[in-house]
């Protein structure tokens, strides 16, 4: 079970840096549309959002690190 949990932390902390690199711009799109799209969701949304991934990323790294350890103490 200590596998399983492991693995979900590490998706949710794949899945908080890539929301953290969207709100910084990293990832666009070649349709125009949906460029402007994101921009406009990054525009409105970006500050709270960086700032979730941010304490998202910092929370999953120790629980990842706490998790390696107690599997490597065993």
């Amino acid at each position: 079970m200590h596998y399983l949990g492991l693995l979900f932390e590490i998706i949710i902390l794949i899945a908080a840096v890539f929301g953290y690199l969207f709100t910084r711009g990293m990832f666009s799109s070649k349709d125009p549309e949906v460029r402007k799209k994101a921009d406009a969701f990054r525009k409105d949304n970006g500050w709270w959002l960086r700032i979730g991934c941010i304490l998202i990323i910092a929370l999953m790294s120790v629980e990842v690190f706490l998790n390696i350890s107690d599997l490597l103490a065993k």
